[in-house]
């Protein structure tokens, strides 16, 4: 069992909790830095697919997990940061450098001034509003169709750095090396704004709004601030979607990617960014292990391979289900109660994960 004796409360703030901690975050750096390595080009695709999602769900986790705001309609800010992305490279001529940031910077607008209005709904009145949202995304993208091409989309371009060029087909190594630059950059601000006083006002808004008002944290203020900062990361993540994508359209940026995002950060384990990127994994590598599967069956019974629609849809929504109801905690709490195991046993207790059934009485007003 590791014991961690805290001298000052600049061991509550530390990037990291030990040493230990900080090894196998350099060792997972390390590995991902190897990956192009030891696999070939279409693993490195699904690779950088797998980092473009943890990105956009780390965006929705800051919302959801952090500050305990649900969201049916990130698909939308997605949507905003692969537009504005194209669109201030082709109409402005903005490199990529200026135009990316930007697209983020577009979507974090965006999410503030959408959160004025919502800042103080609840639960499933905040779902039903963001997902009204996603809708009218969709609709209001085919409107603008001088602007945002209409049903024919847009065609995102080559990324150009200082001369070199990031093509998901002609040079995917190089586009997984840029988008793991991109997602190590935002790991390191997400860890660091948790133990900012912002994170820590997220953190209290979720647990208890009555009591975040009591210890002078401004509410309103905070939940704007939360889909600021979390629409700005899902807009990077969706303008590099756009980008791996090459061409995409409305329907590319739909409900079903919203519901999807949400997913991913259920069955990845609310609250931490270890549940993004476990999460990612498991809906990136799901349709390769049931292609893999199917092709296996039909080669053993020498039967013709069957394609069953909404197949991968199905097992995603079974997961799911099967998470809620027996691992609410997601894969990373599953994980870290068999870690717990180990570091406490014998000592360790049956109950001690068991989920809370009351609630505070300040929060019966809801």
């Amino acid at each position: 069992m590791r014991t961690v004796f805290k001298t000052s409360y600049d061991a509550d703030i530390r990037l990291f909790k030990h040493n230990a901690q900080a090894f196998w975050y350099l060792l997972l750096f390390a590995i991902a830095i190897g990956l192009p390595f030891l696999v070939n080009d279409f693993l490195i695709g699904e690779a950088t697919l797998v980092l473009i999602w943890a990105i956009c769900g780390m965006g929705l986790m800051i919302l959801v997990g952090q500050t305990g705001q649900a969201s049916l309609g990130h698909a939308a800010f997605m949507a905003i940061g692969a537009y504005s992305n194209v669109l201030y490279q082709e109409h402005f001529s903005m490199p990529f450098l200026l135009s990316f940031p930007l697209s983020g910077l577009t979507a974090g607008v965006a999410g503030a001034l959408i959160a004025l209005p919502t800042t103080r709904l609840h639960g499933i009145y905040l779902a039903i509003a963001t997902l009204a949202i996603s809708v009218l995304a969709e609709d209001l993208i085919v409107i603008l169709e001088p602007i945002t091409g209409g049903v024919a989309g847009l065609f995102a371009p080559d990324i150009q750095i200082f001369g070199f060029t990031f093509n998901r087909y002609g040079n995917p190594v190089e586009l997984y090396w840029l988008v793991l630059a991109i997602t190590f950059v935002i790991v390191y601000l997400y860890r660091n704004l948790l133990r900012s006083p912002l994170g820590r006002s997220f953190a209290a808004v979720r647990d208890s709004e009555v009591s975040a008002k009591a210890m002078g944290v401004n509410v309103a203020r905070t939940k704007m601030l939360a889909f600021a900062v979390s629409c700005t990361i899902t807009g990077l993540g969706g303008a590099l979607m756009g980008h791996f994508a090459t061409v995409f359209t409305h329907e590319t940026f739909n409900l079903i990617m919203s519901i999807t995002l949400l997913l991913i950060i259920v069955v990845g384990g609310l609250g931490t960014i270890h549940g993004a990127f476990f999460g990612a994994i498991v809906f990136v590598l799901l349709p390769l292990l049931i292609s893999f599967t199917r092709d296996g069956i039909a080669s053993l019974t020498g039967a013709s391979s069957i394609t069953i629609p909404g197949l991968e849809q199905g097992i995603f929504g079974a997961i799911l289900i099967g998470f809620i109801l027996f691992e609410p905690m997601g894969i990373y709490g599953r994980w870290f109660k068999i870690r717990t195991y180990f570091e406490l046993f014998p000592f360790y207790r049956k109950d001690m994960f068991r989920r809370q059934k009351s609630y505070l009485k300040t929060e019966r007003t809801r």
